[in-house]
């Protein structure tokens, strides 16, 4: 029985050392893994190299083909945001990224139908990088279902990511959607052909 005792007692400790060293592989609570494969990147928490506070998350890249992302998120649903504009903001440092990485944001309505969306990629993030903030703003439509939002790696690299926000903001803020909005005459014009 003691040897019974004892050897529990060593398969406990060894599986508990595992799981500490192993702690870095665990996606934060709240948060899911995607992308177009997510499996060639590795996500999980950081305790030792964070913007602030005691932990960050990251995403690292295993091998990647060409044009593959991964990408840590959340979704929530709209409706304590409908008719607002709101700010997600939060840090990111990266190491080595030879592709590409940003925070991005995304509205979705009814059957999935984008209504709002900026992934950086105006603006991405590569290379070497400290800590820094970046802010993405969109507009929630009244009808609006979802808004996703998380941080995107594409090809080789490591990023980390640090103390995220989203707030109501006032319209003097604007916009950084890429989604371009269509701007169509109220009514018909020139349907005689007779306007040059």
């Amino acid at each position: 029985m003691k040897k019974l005792i004892v050897a529990f007692a060593v398969i406990t400790i060894i599986l508990t050392t595992f799981i500490i060293a192993n702690i870095g592989d665990q996606i934060p609570k709240g948060w899911f893994a995607a992308g177009s494969n997510p499996s060639e990147y590795e996500m999980g928490i950081d305790n030792s190299n964070f913007e602030n506070g005691h932990s960050c998350a990251y995403i690292k890249s295993k091998t990647p083909k060409e044009n593959e992302f991964g990408t840590l998120m959340q979704t929530i649903s709209a409706e304590n945001y409908l008719g607002k504009r709101l700010k997600l903001s939060g840090y990111v440092k990266s190491e080595n990224v030879n592709g590409w990485c940003g925070m991005w944001m995304r509205i979705d309505g009814e059957n999935n139908q984008q209504l709002g969306f900026d992934n950086m990629r105006d603006r991405t993030i590569k290379g070497t990088t400290d800590w820094k903030q970046y802010e993405i703003v969109l507009d929630i439509p009244t009808n609006s279902k979802t808004i996703n939002y998380g941080v995107l790696l594409g090809g080789n690299g490591k990023v980390w990511f640090d103390n995220f926000k989203l707030d109501e903001v006032d319209n003097s803020v604007q916009v950084t959607n890429l989604i371009k909005e269509n701007k169509f005459p109220s009514q018909p014009i020139n349907l005689d052909f007779e306007e040059k």
